[in-house]
């Protein structure tokens, strides 16, 4: 470990949880720097993108964004530890994947157990070749934690994921958090999808369909097997020599064609 102070954000719509793991921390691991509170997941992605931490402790059930939710989306930005009480269908799908657990309420032998694997894994993460490879892996385990819970006894029917507020794309070899509100639009090929700001542009691996069912389907529309666009950015539809439709884009010359399929989209343009 380099001598810079290790940063943390601690997410749990308790006050007295996020309390008391704080007391837990300070006792196990008294140099952690925790840089941020928040009191669901839309908080911690959103405290995670402003401040870059190494750690971000999630709980697992939390209003308007879960921390299994919120964890997707910022999985390979830093460490995740969820904060749980599911000792039963949880822990396993944690101990198979690159994520750790501390079950409510935080006790300081099994804290201690947690801080010693986080600290391993802190010195070997940073700028290695397989940082972006790993992140996809999170992510994965991720997918599969959510079905487990879903599918535990007594869970209840699960509503619509919490839209997507952030993108997380590569930028060279790094990660990038991209609010959705800045997103232009969304463009695919065989492989990556592009994600197109009014400043620069990204790609992810995610395509078009997934992206379809996580984002609000009344900001972004669909124009185009291939291309999603904000709402917000259309700046007007015009038809092109061969009478097809093509929308025009704020803060960027690009056209993007709209297929027949949803040209009743702007049927009264």
């Amino acid at each position: 470990m380099t001598s810079t102070p290790v940063r943390a954000v601690l997410a749990d719509d308790e006050r007295l949880m996020r309390e008391q793991l704080k007391s837990r921390l300070r006792e196990v691991w008294p140099e952690l720097d925790i840089v941020g509170e928040a009191k669901n997941g839309a908080e911690a992605v959103a405290l995670v993108a402003k401040e870059s931490p190494d750690l971000a402790f999630l709980d697992i059930r939390m209003p308007e964004m879960t921390g299994i939710e919120a964890a997707r989306q910022i999985a390979g930005m830093c460490q995740i530890v969820f904060i749980t009480a599911y000792d039963q269908y949880a822990v396993e799908a944690f101990e198979h994947g690159a994520i750790d657990y501390v079950l409510k309420p935080a006790e300081r032998e099994r804290l201690a157990v947690t801080v010693a694997r986080l600290k391993q894994r802190l010195q070997a993460q940073h700028g290695g070749p397989g940082y972006l490879a790993e992140a996809e892996r999170v992510s994965h385990v991720l997918g599969e934690l959510a079905d487990r819970l879903a599918k535990a006894p007594g869970a209840e029917t699960p509503a619509r994921p919490a839209s997507l507020k952030w993108i997380q794309a590569s930028i060279g070899q790094g990660l990038r958090l991209i609010p959705v509100d800045d997103i232009l639009f969304f463009q695919s090929d065989e492989k990556y999808t592009r994600v197109q700001t009014a400043q620069f542009e990204a790609l992810i691996k995610k395509p078009i369909r997934e992206l379809i069912e996580e984002l609000d389907p009344d900001q972004f529309w669909q124009i185009h097997r291939s291309t999603l666009v904000n709402t917000a950015a259309i700046a007007g539809v015009t038809r092109d020599f061969r009478g097809r439709q093509v929308v025009s884009v704020k803060g960027h010359t690009e056209k993007l064609e709209v297929s027949r399929t949803f040209t009743h989209l702007f049927k009264q343009m």
